[in-house]
């Protein structure tokens, strides 16, 4: 009998944290049909979980993620899972923006390696990224006769500016770790072997939040986001206020002891 085949996609726990890895490490962790909807049906069991409270995405080998397989899109053609015409499958369950827009829980991207194209929106499709050293970003859509559907070409600019991501989008150009982190896609850059330790290390801090306020958090950021500033303020004035009226005295003071020694601990 033989062996049966690797996952491609790993899930791992670290108590509140799941970690995913994408293992397809001798294509490039290339987003095949398959290793997409292995993600979307992982992702959002995980976000309906409840002993989960933050995620972390890497990947094997030399590769975050290469993009959308080209090879077997050459024999099958594109599959997006957008819901567009173009898409041959069940697009809901191949949807990679859609799933990570509606996780509750914090999502940090550890990229480990090349993070190129669809790899590269898959990145942006993450709440904080942390970069090893030798990752490497690229769009490279318009070199390969295709257009962002995941959401880069209004992400993008929206983190690094404009001018900076016409000139990734319009290029092809590789941009490097240390750039991309002085440029703000990054939160900070480790050496390779410190990459996952880190990740983990901040997912664990983010999962310490109580549950339903670390969702609720999380949205009125997002959600803040897809607002013009004066409707945001609004928005968190109402949504802050909700949240405020319903905390004890008790609590606040159990909660303010706790943040007080976290500080010292942080100090120390």
């Amino acid at each position: 009998m033989s062996e049966q085949a690797e996952p491609i996609l790993l899930v791992e726990r670290d108590g509140p944290v799941a970690i995913l890895t994408l293992n397809r490490a001798k294509q490039l962790n290339a987003l095949s049909v398959a290793l997409r909807v292995e993600i979307v049906k992982t992702v959002r069991a995980l976000s309906v979980s409840n002993d989960v409270r933050a995620i972390v995405l890497t990947g094997n080998g030399r590769a975050f993620s290469a993009g959308v397989d080209l090879k077997e899109a050459g024999q099958k053609g594109f599959s997006l899972g957008v819901g567009d015409k173009a898409s041959a499958g069940p697009a809901p369950d191949m949807d990679l923006a859609a799933a990570f827009a509606a996780c509750p829980w914090p999502i940090v991207g550890a990229i480990n390696g090349f993070a190129i194209t669809g790899g590269f929106e898959l990145a942006l499709m993450c709440d904080v990224l942390l970069a090893s050293s030798e990752a490497k970003f690229a769009d490279t859509h318009s070199r390969v006769g295709l257009m962002p559907v995941w959401g880069l070409s209004q992400k993008l600019p929206r983190i690094i500016g404009a001018g900076r991501a016409k000139e990734l989008s319009l290029t092809g150009n590789y941009l490097d770790a240390a750039t991309a982190e002085r440029w703000g896609l990054v939160n900070r850059v480790v050496a390779p072997e410190e990459l996952l330790p880190a990740a983990k290390k901040l997912a664990q801090e983010m999962a310490s939040v109580e549950g339903g306020l670390l969702k609720r958090m999380k949205a009125v950021i997002d959600d803040g986001l897809a607002l013009p500033l004066p409707e945001a303020l609004k928005m968190e004035i109402v949504r802050g206020s909700k949240n405020n009226s319903a905390v004890t005295p008790e609590a606040a003071e159990a909660s303010r002891k706790t943040a007080m020694e976290r500080g010292r601990e942080q100090k120390g």
